[in-house]
């Protein structure tokens, strides 16, 4: 469980437990009750969203091209603060390629599933992944499930911290509503190998597969969702609030699965592909 939603659970009313015995039995500090995280300055939060437009156009740009890249736009910044707001952000450049979600080395790998795989029909491989989303005055993160045949987008939930749960929530209503797939592929991110959203996996009986680390070609069909998303509704919105990103982002999924026609799937939306591709399977 989060420690955020462990929080959660202090009740100050508690007619038997004190709120230091809650404490203590959750396993969290007492002062954490009362932090309040502060938000990005205006400065940070602009050099977060060129960083963000900047890693999206050229995922292998590491800190010290990142800063000459801000250098050239006019910003007076240094390494130090590129890389401590790509970390914020959940980009690493170690391995050249979005790090969006860091591993836990104390979870399981699972070893990458799809090479050389025909894929031929909907539902025989989905895959998540998780993105950065910038707004005016602050930023969220978007995790999607999508149909790998298809390009369908399944689920998909926002969040303003990256813990599992939010996964969790987005793979229990894509498989809710859609079935199980064969495969589920991600990448090796801590939200993806923790025991929650595994177990929910092994439960349905489905098969685990997880990109070679550093190779974010093996998750590239999710990755150019992110592209055309942040390219045709969130840079051009600047969203204020939460409320208003989830309405707009909403929007946009919709028209993407529904009505945007697909080059690579012969002019189809992905509803009609993914629709045509379990029809084949049945």
């Amino acid at each position: 469980m989060s420690i955020s939603r462990r929080r959660s659970m202090v009740y100050s009313g508690h007619v038997q437990l004190s709120v230091v015995r809650q404490c203590a039995l959750l396993k969290i500090a007492r002062s954490s009750l009362y932090y309040e995280k502060t938000g990005a300055s205006a400065f940070n939060l602009a050099l977060m969203q060129e960083i963000d437009r900047a890693f999206t156009e050229w995922p292998f740009f590491g800190v010290r091209q990142m800063r000459r890249y801000l250098v050239s736009l006019g910003y007076c910044v240094g390494n130090k603060r590129v890389r401590r707001l790509m970390r914020l952000m959940g980009l690493m450049a170690v391995y050249q390629r979005p790090k969006t979600s860091r591993p836990n080395p104390e979870d399981k790998r699972y070893p990458y599933l799809l090479r050389e795989l025909s894929i031929e029909r909907s539902n025989q491989v989905w895959c998540a992944d998780i993105t950065y989303i910038p707004m005016r005055k602050g930023f969220l993160y978007l995790v999607a499930v999508m149909d790998w045949h298809s390009r369908k987008v399944l689920s998909w939930r926002l969040s303003n911290t990256m813990d599992s749960d939010f996964c969790v929530s987005a793979l229990e209503e894509a498989l809710s509503n859609y079935g199980t797939p064969d495969i589920f592929n991600t990448d090796q991110g801590s939200q993806f190998t923790s025991f929650v959203f595994t177990n929910a996996l092994r439960v349905h009986e489905i098969r685990i597969s997880m990109d070679g680390r550093g190779r974010w070609l093996d998750n590239v069909f999710i990755e150019r969702l992110w592209r055309s998303l942040k390219y045709e509704n969130v840079y051009l919105n600047a969203y204020e609030t939460g409320s208003e990103a989830r309405i707009g982002i909403g929007k946009w999924v919709a028209f993407y699965n529904q009505t945007r026609p697909h080059s690579s799937l012969a002019g189809q939306t992905p509803d009609g592909c993914y629709h045509e591709g379990f029809l084949k399977a049945a």
